[in-house]
């Protein structure tokens, strides 16, 4: 009977080495470390350390993890993540929800309700950040990356590259990539 730990963060500039140190001082002593840097958007099943988990975890083992939002991207998820778990036997300790067994009638209950508020917590998410977008760009405000080139560099490379300069010659000459070059040589497509 085996314990093991997974944690999981969106990028490499977080730490996910904090959720493993909040499992330890919650008195579980892990034998097994896995770990993502992943997007919570892609499946648990989609995740390379969590599959490698999956392989290696044996009826009566114990799983522990931080948050449930560890073990999946949205109820579903989640729920089938739990069910396959359980299937074999494993346990499953969310810190987050404290000591509640998630195969019990009351367990799978309280797992679907905040993995439910988890799912819309993410769409809500999601909808403030797309009417932010939408505001600043109805505020005139420019999104993504400045351009490279100024309007003026951009007509003399149209004209130079009509006149037969080449791609690469313009590239060094405005001191761009090529890509960038043929983005503004290039007719765009209506």
């Amino acid at each position: 009977m085996a314990i093991f730990g997974y944690g999981r963060v969106s990028t490499s500039l977080q730490m996910v080495e904090n959720q493993r140190l909040e499992i330890e001082r919650a008195g579980y002593a892990v034998e097994y470390w896995f770990a993502d840097t992943v997007s919570g958007s892609a499946h648990a099943a989609q995740r390379p350390q969590f599959k490698e988990l999956f392989d290696k975890i044996r009826r009566n083992d114990t799983l522990v993890v931080a948050k449930l939002d560890r073990l999946g991207r949205d109820a579903p998820d989640v729920l089938a993540t739990i069910k396959r778990l359980a299937e074999r036997k494993v346990e499953v300790i969310v810190l987050q929800l404290g000591k509640l067994d998630l195969g019990s009638p009351a367990g799978k209950l309280m797992l679907a309700m905040l993995a439910a508020v988890a799912e819309m917590e993410r769409d809500l998410l999601v909808e403030r950040t797309q009417a932010g977008l939408a505001r600043a760009k109805a505020e005139g405000k420019t999104l993504g990356r400045p351009p490279k080139t100024t309007v003026a560099q951009r007509q003399t490379m149209t004209e130079l590259h009509g006149r037969g300069d080449s791609i690469s010659s313009l590239a060094r000459r405005f001191n761009v990539s090529r890509s960038t070059v043929l983005t503004v040589v290039t007719p765009k497509a209506i």
